[in-house]
């Protein structure tokens, strides 16, 4: 495209909050001027729009990639913690994610991941102390401190965590929070120790709390994890403190929609559009201090146009004046890239599976649909002749597995509830924090064989169902790819529907169970330690008290 150049329409104004007709002048990358005229017109143009918090590497995509498929949908940023490949490679793979994310046009903000480990009950591959921390800060790419997961060391002073926070005020910039749940005195602790943002509220009661404290709250809509029609209601008192957010979008979610889905759900519950856009656009730029522009004279031209503001069906994007998408189009060109790993176990067998209790009854996970926390249940054990726990089907109490991926030892072993499969296994090594391989079955022959796959692949998504097997490959730390985004799209749709033929009932199976050992959610989950308490925060037993 030439690089001078000029776009009408009707200019959506965010900061005099009017709509007039006009045209928008781009020279060299930055809009040059911007003239009220009349035009024959009838496109909106508006300030492109902004994920304020993302784990790029949950969409099994390098940036690059990442960035072909957002850009359809009107993204030109994201702030992205990238704690799940630091979990892996640490600081090596950050720098990663940076490298990679200058090789198109777009605009990556990433954080210092302030908890790698995420905990000391899990095996992670890499660890980011405060030296590291203090490394990353100084990076201009580096706009924060990624989200404050030991909520505990905040409120009670842990001297490492109190440490992280100072030297993000050293940098001067601000602190994102994880604190799920948390309200009350405890959560004005946490908010007062420099905590500015959540995304992990999943009530509007815990929201308010938080809010009414200073915090700033992302409104999350992601592949699991679902708080948009419990939090939209926040925009109309809070217009300020709001931001929209995906967390964790798998490849297939992102081809359909990103944060342009936010919008339109938005606009059509009836919010002004102008308090819409500025959610979506101006309130993260203004909290992380970011480099996009905002469609006034002298910012870099990073702007989109739609058909109109009910719809909002984007029709081009442009990022520092190039346009890289038309028309659902991406205009954008794959890299190639390298793909760092960190796997260092051999397969295993299914009688490594095998487990034993003396108890009636055991503790099981229940998963959630659509949310990140679970409830602990106690219910009666299934065994065998030889008086191994085994799944029980026709109830949905099936086996849960973890393996732990940097070190050979024995897996873990649990049961989980409302995964739904009638036959076989499925597996990932996309777990979070750590990434471990986790894994739901009905047999140990199927969950072996499920995992097996990914270890003999070095990371990837896995389904096993009688002689059908199927993998997505995930070379990039076991979590990405860096193939093609729309063919991994297509493959990821191929194994979630596998999954879900085989009895699975979540909206999101694989996502869910990528969840299933993150240990800062509450309630159970499972470590490649053990079996996990996430409200008490430390490990219990299997067999339940009975």
């Amino acid at each position: 495209m030439n690089s001078n150049y000029k776009v009408s329409g009707n200019i959506v104004d965010l900061h005099q909050k009017k709509i007039y007709k006009g045209t928008v002048h781009i020279r060299h990358g930055t809009i040059d001027k911007i003239v009220e005229e009349n035009t024959d017109s009838d496109i909106y143009i508006l300030p492109g729009l902004i994920d304020a918090h993302i784990h790029i590497e949950s969409s099994m995509l390098i940036p690059s990639e990442f960035a072909r498929l957002a850009v359809v949908h009107g993204t030109v940023a994201t702030v992205s913690d990238p704690h799940e490949i630091a979990n892996v490679l640490g600081i090596q793979g950050i720098e990663y994610m940076i490298e990679n994310g200058k090789k198109v046009p777009f605009k990556f903000y990433f954080g210092a991941s302030s908890c790698v480990p995420a905990t000391t009950f899990e095996t992670a591959g890499d660890a980011l102390g405060v030296e590291e921390i203090d490394k990353l800060l100084s990076y201009d790419e580096v706009k924060y401190l990624s989200e404050m997961m030991n909520w505990p060391g905040v409120i009670y002073g842990d001297p490492e965590v109190a440490k992280k926070l100072e030297t993000a005020k050293k940098h001067n910039k601000p602190v994102d929070g994880h604190a799920p749940g948390l309200n009350g005195e405890d959560a004005k602790k946490y908010i007062d120790a420099g905590i500015t943002t959540d995304h992990e509220c999943f009530t509007k009661e815990e929201a308010f709390d938080k809010l009414k404290h200073g915090m700033k709250i992302l409104i999350r809509e992601g592949s699991a994890a679902k708080n948009f029609d419990e939090l939209i209601g926040l925009l109309k008192d809070y217009p300020q403190q709001i931001m929209f957010c995906s967390d964790d979008r798998h490849p297939n979610d992102l081809v359909g929609a990103h944060i342009d889905d936010h919008v339109k759900r938005a606009i059509k519950k009836g919010f002004d559009p102008f308090t819409v856009l500025r959610v979506a656009s101006l309130n993260p730029v203004s909290h992380y201090k970011l480099d996009v522009g905002l469609l006034r004279t002298g910012d870099d031209a990073d702007f989109i146009t739609v058909d109109n503001l009910e719809d909002f069906n984007v029709l081009t994007t442009y990022i520092k004046g190039e346009k890289v998408a038309e028309n659902g189009n991406s205009l954008i060109n794959s890299v190639s890239e390298k793909t760092p790993n960190n796997f260092n176990i051999t397969e295993i067998d299914p009688n490594d599976l095998s487990i034993k209790s003396e108890k009636r009854n055991i503790r099981v996970i229940e998963a959630l649909d659509g949310q990140l926390i679970t409830n602990e249940l106690e219910i009666e054990a299934k065994k065998d002749a030889e008086g191994n726990l085994v799944s029980d089907v026709e109830n949905d109490v099936l086996k849960i597995v973890v393996v732990n991926r940097y070190q050979k030892t024995r897996p873990s072993i649990g049961f989980v509830k409302n995964f739904g499969l009638k036959e076989g296994a499925i597996a990932s090594s996309v777990a979070h924090d750590s990434h471990n391989i986790v894994a739901v079955g009905t047999k140990d022959k199927d969950l072996a064989q499920a995992i097996n796959l990914i270890i003999k692949s070095g990371g990837g998504v896995s389904a096993v169902a009688g002689s059908k097997a199927k993998l997505l490959e995930l070379p990039v730390a076991g979590i990405m790819t860096n193939g093609d985004g729309y063919e991994t799209a297509g493959k990821y749709e191929t194994l979630d529907k596998m999954a879900k033929q085989m009895g699975s009932q979540l909206n999101a199976p694989y996502m869910t169970l990528s969840f299933m050992a993150l240990l800062v959610i509450p309630n159970l989950k499972m470590s490649d330690k053990g079996l996990f308490n996430g409200q008490k925060f430390e490990f219990t037993t299997l067999g339940a008290n009975n």
